[in-house]
């Protein structure tokens, strides 16, 4: 059979069902998400760093939580929740890295004023030398 020859109705294609081709067309939507802007972060590196080091009182441990909850809703695209989750992780991880930069700090400074301490009281004491550990114990002995 030729194809000039094979009549159609005009309102039918030839590898359309005709009864769908009467109905008028409909739309198509893509939702092409959060276009304009940027999805939450989730700081969760910063969160496993304050967990490994220190963690004092807990509070990288908190910040790796809420991370993984920021991440975990920022895949299913609930992103008001996850920008939530997001800053609580960001203050937690905020307390976290102040707290561990303090207790280092702090324990210099006690090293350093111990130090400065013991070397004006009565003379001073040579730690490294022959007799360095009896001196230090008599510090210590009441």
């Amino acid at each position: 059979m030729d194809n000039h020859s094979y009549n159609f109705p005009s309102d039918c294609t030839p590898l359309t069902n005709c009864k769908s081709a009467r109905k008028p067309a409909g739309s198509t939507v893509v939702n092409m998400g959060n276009a304009g802007k940027n999805p939450p972060r989730d700081y969760l590196v910063w969160s496993l760093c304050n967990t490994m080091y220190v963690n004092f009182c807990c509070l990288g441990f908190m910040a790796l939580i809420y991370s993984i909850k920021a991440r975990d809703q920022k895949t299913q695209g609930n992103l008001q929740l996850a920008q939530e989750c997001s800053d609580k992780a960001k203050w937690y991880n905020i307390l976290a890295a102040g707290w561990n930069m303090l207790i280092p700090l702090l324990a210099v400074v006690l090293l350093v004023l111990l130090l400065i301490h013991l070397g004006t009281s009565q003379g001073s004491f040579d730690f490294f030398g022959e007799d360095g550990f009896q001196s230090f114990m008599k510090l210590f002995s009441w």
